[in-house]
């Protein structure tokens, strides 16, 4: 009976063990996600978030099957989402739109507090000058 009570002890002692690990790892994933996100648009991409969004959902839009179109189409697309993203006419509007979108992201739950914006723990600021 005693080994049963002891057994039943750590694996409550475990389990509270991994749900602490999860709510960790969880939290650094709020943290760190959307920074990551940032980067990687402006390193590997021509995009900020904004623009990213214009072109997934322009993407959506193609309405005929037919080739010639469709590569028309997505020309058009490109220009127009390129005109908000990285070195664009625009670029200041996908900016503003992209730290709206940041401010909006759920996964943001620190955002606002006390003027410090998207900080987390230790969590850098990227800026729209790329600071």
């Amino acid at each position: 009976m005693a080994d049963i009570k002891l057994n039943n002890e750590e694996e409550q002692k475990r389990q509270s063990t991994m749900e602490w690990a999860k709510e960790k790892y969880n939290e650094q994933y709020e943290a760190w996600m959307p920074w990551i996100e940032d980067v990687f648009l402006k390193y590997f991409t021509k995009d900020n978030r904004t623009s990213y969004v214009a072109r997934d959902q322009l993407d959506k839009t193609k309405v005929t099957g037919v080739q010639q179109v469709d590569k028309l189409q997505d020309g058009a697309n490109d220009l127009a989402a390129s005109q908000i993203g990285q070195g664009g006419i625009l670029q200041p509007v996908g900016d503003l739109g992209s730290e709206g979108m940041k401010l909006v992201d759920p996964r943001g739950k620190d955002r606002g507090k006390g003027g410090e914006g998207n900080k987390g723990p230790n969590v850098p600021i990227v800026s729209s000058l790329g600071l």
